[in-house]
C-alpha cells in the first residue's frame, strides 16, 4: 500500500464531498462537518508523519527526537 502524505489524503477527502454535494447527496452542514473534521485528521496525520521523518537524524547538536522536534517547531499543538 503507498504512502499517502496528509494533504493528499485531504484532497482526496475534500474531492469526494464536492462529489457528493455536487449530487445533492450531501447537505451543506454536513459537507462542512466532514471538512473540519478531516481537518484535524489531516493536521494529527502531518504531524504524525514530521515526528516519524525526523526521528532517528540528528537536526541540532541536541539531537532531538521527532516529538522534540515537532513541539519545539510547530508549537506541540496541530493549529
Amino acid at each position: 500500500m503507498k504512502t499517502v502524505s496528509a494533504v493528499e489524503w485531504l484532497a482526496e477527502k475534500y474531492n469526494y464531498i464536492t462529489w457528493m454535494r455536487n449530487r445533492d447527496e450531501m447537505s451543506a452542514g454536513t459537507a462542512d462537518k466532514w471538512r473540519e473534521d478531516y481537518l484535524e485528521q489531516a493536521k494529527e496525520m502531518e504531524r504524525e508523519q514530521i515526528v516519524n521523518a525526523v526521528d532517528g537524524f540528528p537536526i541540532s547538536k541536541r539531537h532531538l527526537d521527532g516529538e522534540e522536534y515537532y513541539k519545539e517547531t510547530y508549537g506541540g499543538n496541530n493549529e
